[in-house]
């Protein structure tokens, strides 16, 4: 079936999104095609008494005036397949989720009918991993894309490898509604599961009776299933799997789950070993073995950040030392770029005031530049606005590290690795660490960062800024955004970009015309 689009150009509607719309009542099937792009189409919201809307990247579009009734959703829920206990259903051989919300008493007030794609080349980004025979823990926030990749690494074991590859479908996600898997899975083959409590026990059932190379398993969630996995490895059957998290961090401290990592346990040392360690008595130690060798936390669609190998990141992160993962990065032309040609690992440098300055993944050119933006966690606002003030520095005070050139701390705060200092070390952003929150401590570190930096030449000084951020968008391949300068100056960063293998673009209006430097093949 073919609709007008809003620049009146036919547009195509994928069959299985077809069979999505033809589960609406007629009055919202007919506005569905008269105001959606399906290629955009992430999911339809029908609660009862209020209007019925699409999802679309950012925004929503109302498909009808008057509210939803319980004969919407009855209609609705008759035309897709039967509710588990997870109140989940699908459309047969669709990869379509169609999730009830019920009263009381049982009945069905809410329908959210979540579109399916498989999508082709989203595993490139980890396949050299997946084709080591390693297992692989992907984490992610809710609709990153997951169980795209995890269906897309099924199929690409089972067709391209041809390896003996079985999918534990809980919630028929990975191959879809109905007893004939969806052929986005490939030659891999699929095991359903009655209800989310016999997860554990298919996932064994599955190495035991069908002889798997490898497992895929979506949504490890409870003790069990945690037990179960960690069986499956010991077998020596490759584990690719997600798992509720979106980072390393939160699994650790997830009491649950964390025996994917090895699990936890309190040691006490003997004063010798402490004082040898650098360390208090009691201290946190793995019990054992991670079930996966690598654990990937996706990002956004095309950024992945690695752990590898994940024992020594456990290890490291347990004394408090957590490295910076590596970091992965998928072009518009499906390149994949990488920051793993050197060992990233974040080293401590003596800095001003007894201090610590903390450089964060990857190479840095030379010192720490001129900051114009800075985050602090744990040290007084006032402290540095003073120290500022004392020092004539053009400086902003920044809430939270988005767009900060420099991240100020104490020690302590530090050592705790929380979710902002985590943020900004795998964005490439120096952090520089004080002894004590004190309004000297600050003024002497601001002052070494400072020194020689307020004079000289302003074409070298804008070439050092390029050159800076040039290491870092390699180092994070994130882009960034330069000072503001002439058309002259711009021309020859625009030639050392070049000449550093990145790409840069012109920004803004004069005189706030600027230079934006992005990894390679990314603009």
């Amino acid at each position: 079936m073919q609709e007008p689009s809003a620049s009146g150009a036919e547009v195509i509607w994928d069959p299985e999104i077809e069979l999505l719309a033809q589960t609406l009542p007629g009055h919202l099937h007919d506005a569905l095609h008269e105001r959606i792009d399906p290629t955009q189409l992430l999911e339809i919201v029908l609660d009862l008494g209020r209007e019925p809307e699409a999802r679309v990247p950012g925004r929503e579009v109302l498909l009808a005036d008057r509210a939803v009734t319980a004969a919407d959703l009855d209609y609705v829920a008759n035309r897709v397949g039967q509710f588990g206990d997870d109140n989940r259903a699908g459309i047969e051989r669709t990869l379509h989720r169609v999730s009830a919300i019920r009263n009381r008493g049982g009945r069905i007030v809410g329908l959210t009918c979540r579109v399916g794609r498989a999508v082709s080349g989203t595993a490139e980004i980890i396949r050299d991993i997946a084709l080591t025979g390693k297992s692989i823990l992907l984490l992610g926030r809710p609709g990153i894309g997951k169980t795209t990749i995890l269906r897309e690494c099924a199929r690409m074991l089972a067709d391209e490898q041809r390896k003996r590859v079985v999918i534990v479908d809980t919630s028929n996600e990975i191959g879809g509604d109905g007893d004939i898997p969806h052929p986005g899975i490939g030659r891999a083959r699929r095991m359903q599961v009655a209800t989310p409590l016999l997860q554990h026990a298919v996932m064994i059932e599955a190495v035991e009776n069908h002889m798997p190379e490898v497992i895929v398993i979506d949504e490890i969630g409870t003790q069990l299933e945690a037990e179960a996995a960690r069986t499956i490895a010991e077998r020596g059957v490759q584990l690719i799997a997600t798992a509720h998290g979106q980072t390393l961090e939160n699994l650790l401290v997830n009491p649950t789950l964390n025996d994917l990592l090895g699990g936890i346990q309190s040691v006490t040392l003997s004063d010798e070993e402490a004082r040898r360690r650098g360390t208090q008595k009691s201290v946190l130690e793995r019990k054992a073995p991670p079930t996966f060798d690598v654990l990937v936390e996706i990002q956004d669609r095309e950024r992945v950040a690695i752990h590898v190998p994940l024992s020594d990141v456990v290890d490291s992160a347990l004394r408090g030392d957590l490295p910076a993962p590596r970091i992965r990065l998928r072009t518009r032309d499906g390149r994949v770029l990488s920051n793993v040609e050197e060992d990233h690992r974040e080293a401590p440098v003596e800095g001003p005031g007894n201090g610590s300055r903390h450089v964060a993944a990857g190479p840095v050119a030379g010192p720490l530049k001129k900051p114009r933006g800075i985050f602090a966690y744990g040290v007084s606002r006032s402290y540095i606005e003073h120290a500022a003030r004392d020092l004539d520095l053009p400086l902003r005070i920044l809430g939270n590290p988005e767009g900060a050139d420099l991240v100020l701390t104490l020690k302590n705060h530090y050592r705790k690795r929380p979710d902002s200092i985590r943020q900004a070390e795998t964005s490439g952003i120096p952090i520089v660490s004080l002894r004590s929150n004190t309004v000297t401590q600050v003024k002497e570190a601001l002052a070494t960062l400072y020194a020689g930096e307020l004079g000289g030449d302003p074409t070298s000084k804008a070439l050092d800024e390029a050159r800076d951020a040039i290491s870092r968008v390699k180092t994070t391949l994130r882009p960034l955004e330069l000072s503001p300068q002439n058309a002259y100056v711009r021309r020859l960063q625009h030639q050392l970009a070049d000449e550093q293998g990145v790409d840069a673009k012109s920004t803004g209006k004069e005189p706030q015309r600027r230079l934006r430097i992005f990894p390679a093949g990314t603009e």
